[in-house]
């Protein structure tokens, strides 16, 4: 079943400002917030990720109704490849060393801000790459 194609983005919004505010203040505890927010979108999916049920709960009741769609694939893709990135910066943030925090945290940005700011979700198109290259031709 597809999904809202402004869910996802939503999350994205909302990733964006976790991880400005984690790279700003050095948090590895909202880091870890965002990890497992991370991990439950990666595992469920993003519509049952906790920005996935926020914005179904709080945001798409006040919006009109959708007119995108979109396979909930390479979303849920996308969440996995940025649990790595937090866990790498997790790991930075609380082991050391702090600039492989940061790094990976900023990386994770990057790509929430691409998201977020332009519909540009990179997880998503490397999914779609990858399903390329080894899904054979019918």
């Amino acid at each position: 079943m597809d999904i809202d194609a402004r869910g996802p983005r939503f999350g994205a919004a909302v990733t964006t400002v976790v991880l400005a505010v984690v790279l700003i203040t050095g948090s590895a505890w909202l880091l870890a917030w965002q990890t497992l927010a991370f991990a439950l979108g990666a595992a469920g999916g993003v519509a049952r990720s906790p920005y996935g049920l926020l914005f179904r709960a709080v945001v798409r009741p006040r919006l009109g109704p959708p007119t995108a769609f979109e396979s909930p694939e390479p979303p849920r893709f996308a969440q996995a490849v940025g649990l790595v990135f937090a866990g790498v910066g997790l790991v930075g943030l609380w082991a050391g060393p702090a600039w492989l925090g940061l790094a990976a945290t900023g990386a994770a940005l990057a790509a929430a801000f691409l998201n977020a700011a332009f519909g540009y979700c990179l997880g998503c198109e490397a999914y779609l790459l990858l399903r390329r290259v080894t899904v054979p031709a019918e």
